[in-house]
């Protein structure tokens, strides 16, 4: 339920964030806390968080506590509900839609609720301060149809949105690694036997089995790994990333690497890594060639260096922070939020000089 001590003042009223998924949604939200923690000076944060989401932020410098909300075990939801409920809040900030969770957010004593919650009716709806975020998601009181032409329309990254919506500064992401989650990524660079001033590029080209459209293919892949070698004269090494479920497209990517008439370097990060030894991997990277996913938000927060594409979701959407550029779909149904989208205008030429010009920039940084 409560993860390491609390780290603030608890006496006093406090914050809460309740913002639980999905992953890279959790990471890209901690962008408000440095706002916060500016406009509420010694107020303690409290972030309410899935249990798979909590190595997100329970390092997180501007966080006094952080609290499991695990909607799949009734016992334990209730247990870390009672936890919540039981204190005052000055602001509640309540960032998801699911049933449970809304009903939780009109359960607590707060000054101020902002968010999603239940009405007296028992429906679910969202506070008007808060309708720029939630007037283009699922609670949209303008129907699904509008819902999906302001996700298309909007140009404001998310951090922005927020920001404004909150009335605070936008902030920058923040992933905190553990000494001992960097300590195993150090091992595995020494052993990689790398030369010095040759850079590492990660390649996080899939997106998991949901969205297809967002991949960019096994083939585009390697042509544009082989690009950024022979532009760089081989001195390059590939790292290729992805999780459990890719385990076999990570293969056909080194298979293809090794098969080249060029022969870029492929290391295999692993598709088993935990959460954050798969962060202190990307974190490994001069750059980091990525789709929208989890891998992109680990690297703006880890400060490393981006080239993002976009076919099915929304490039506006996506702030880097000045850390790199994105590249999107030409094709019609660019942010249709279609899982067949049509992706095919992400090729590697496009690609391959904002990679080189990213790269320069790293080495320069």
């Amino acid at each position: 339920m409560l993860f390491g001590p609390a780290r603030g003042r608890m006496q006093h009223p406090g914050i809460l964030i309740q913002k639980t998924a999905a992953l890279g949604d959790v990471l890209r939200t901690t962008s408000i806390l440095p706002g916060l923690a500016a406009r509420y000076p010694g107020v303690p944060i409290t972030w309410a968080t899935a249990p798979g989401a909590v190595d997100l932020v329970r390092t997180h410098p501007l966080l006094a506590e952080v609290v499991a909300l695990d909607t799949r075990s009734p016992a334990a939801f209730a247990q870390a509900s009672a936890h919540l409920v039981e204190r005052g809040w000055q602001w509640v900030i309540s960032l998801d839609d699911e049933e449970p969770l809304c009903a939780l957010a009109s359960r607590l004593a707060t000054g101020r609720l902002s968010g999603a919650h239940l009405s007296p009716a028992g429906e679910r709806v969202y506070t008007r301060d808060v309708a720029a975020w939630f007037d283009m998601g699922l609670l949209s009181v303008h129907g699904k149809a509008e819902a999906d032409r302001l996700k298309v329309v909007n140009q404001k990254s998310h951090p922005q949105i927020y920001a404004e919506m909150l009335g605070i500064p936008m902030g920058q992401p923040e992933l905190v690694l553990p000494g001992e989650v960097r300590e195993r990524a150090r091992a595995f660079a020494q052993g990689l036997a790398l030369e010095p001033g040759v850079p590492l590029v990660g390649l996080n080209t899939g997106a998991g089995g949901r969205w297809v459209s967002k991949q960019l293919p096994v083939e585009r892949t390697v042509e544009l790994a082989a690009g950024i070698s022979r532009a760089l004269a081989g001195r390059v090494a590939f790292l290729v990333l992805g999780g459990e479920a890719e385990a076999q497209r990570m293969q056909a990517i080194l298979d293809g690497l090794r098969t080249h008439s060029d022969r870029p370097r492929g290391i295999d990060a692993g598709s088993g890594n935990g959460l954050l030894d798969f962060a202190a991997r990307v974190e490994l990277c001069s750059l980091l060639v990525t789709s929208d996913s989890l891998a992109l938000h680990m690297a703006t927060a880890l400060r490393r260096r981006v080239v993002a594409f976009f076919a099915p979701t929304s490039a506006a959407e996506i702030e880097l922070y000045g850390l790199g550029e994105k590249l999107w779909s030409t094709a019609t149904d660019y942010c249709s939020y279609r899982p067949d989208a049509d992706n095919s205008s992400l090729t590697a030429e496009r690609l391959l000089p904002v990679c080189l010009r990213q790269l320069e920039r790293a080495r320069g940084g």
